[in-house]
């Protein structure tokens, strides 16, 4: 059959016109999320921040006292606080702290003069390097388990997937870590139980070193993942477009692929913004089970010497990770859910 020589061109536009409209309909959406980070991060930061400011002023807290000791002499605590800037008006000095950080400064340690910037990206590294790989741990065998759970639902497999994560969620993650140490590096000695390497030196003691505190902090991202995956994918499976591709003769492998696990991992993804949070809180146990100094260390030691900068320096990366993190998972969320209308 012959195709009209006007009819190609039009088919061509509308095609093309087609991919415009999805372009500018993935434009719209990643800048509608991008907003509503912004609008959740700025809020955010100021509370907390103003909130430490106001802390630090009603605790008095000061660091002349951290660096000179009790006997300082008035003299020498006022040139102190003068170095620091802290003869000045509360406002003053939270403005002067604010475009400091707008310029890249944290400002310096009240406990030994370094620069707070230099001092957190030591830590961060051996931080983000540990939850990175324990996020990974999480997601794998998280959606391996709740995929499994789903698809033999009912089953024994599927109670037993259900019972044993029950079990793991109720165990903290310092008793998780206890035991990984007694077994993996007292009773095998298989891993080492403490320390830190640099990949420089090698992939293999770079990872042998971290493999401990990453599962240590995996299980509880494994256990959520899989319980809201689960969930997903059951309901998924319910629904009336799952029924109709059954009547259409569907493969039950395409069935799952196309329409069950698309439409069903959402709530998986969505918890994962839930979930880096969570590892960074729960890296300060592991990382002294561990004996890593990374960020949470750092937190906790700063705060115990009350080194008011340093936590402060910390707070704003943890907000900066907290909402750059949700922001990928919103952006990936709207990508493989598109009807899914979530906030950051």
């Amino acid at each position: 059959m012959a195709v009209n020589s006007t009819t190609y061109p039009l088919a061509a536009r509308h095609g093309h016109e087609v991919i415009v409209a999805r372009a500018q309909h993935a434009l719209r959406s990643t800048l509608a999320t991008v907003l509503r980070c912004i609008g959740i991060f700025i809020p955010v930061f100021f509370l907390a921040t103003f909130a430490t400011f106001a802390l630090r002023a009603m605790t008095g807290v000061n660091p002349a006292r951290l660096q000179l000791g009790e006997s300082a002499t008035p003299a020498e605590i006022a040139s102190v606080e003068s170095s620091y800037g802290l003869d000045r008006p509360f406002l003053t000095q939270y403005g002067d702290w604010l475009n400091g950080v707008l310029h890249g400064d944290l400002g310096r340690s009240w406990i030994n003069n370094v620069e707070i910037s230099r001092l957190i990206k030591q830590g961060l590294v051996i931080s983000l390097t540990v939850s990175t790989l324990a996020l990974i741990i999480g997601v794998i065998f998280g959606l391996m388990l709740g995929t499994l759970a789903a698809v033999k639902r009912t089953t024994w497999i599927d109670r037993s997937i259900t019972g044993v994560l029950s079990v793991v969620s109720v165990m903290p993650a310092f008793v998780l870590g206890i035991v990984l140490v007694y077994v993996f590096a007292v009773a095998f000695d298989l891993l080492p139980s403490a320390g830190f390497i640099p990949f420089s030196e090698g992939f293999w003691p770079w990872l042998k070193h971290l493999l401990l505190p990453a599962i240590a902090l995996s299980f509880m991202p494994v256990t959520n993942v899989a319980r809201q995956l689960r969930s997903g994918l059951i309901a998924a499976y319910r629904e009336n477009y799952v029924t109709g591709a059954i009547v259409r003769g569907l493969s039950p492998r395409r069935i799952f692929f196309r329409h069950v696990l698309r439409n069903g991992v959402g709530p998986a993804i969505a918890i994962l913004g839930l979930e880096y949070p969570a590892l960074i809180g729960g890296s300060v146990i592991t990382e002294s089970i561990f004996a890593l100094q990374g960020l949470g260390q750092f937190a906790n030691n700063s705060a115990q010497h009350g080194d008011v900068p340093a936590v402060q320096g910390v707070l704003v990366v943890s907000i900066i990770l907290v909402v750059g993190f949700n922001l990928v998972v919103n952006l990936v969320l709207g990508r493989i859910t598109p009807a899914a209308q979530r906030g950051v």
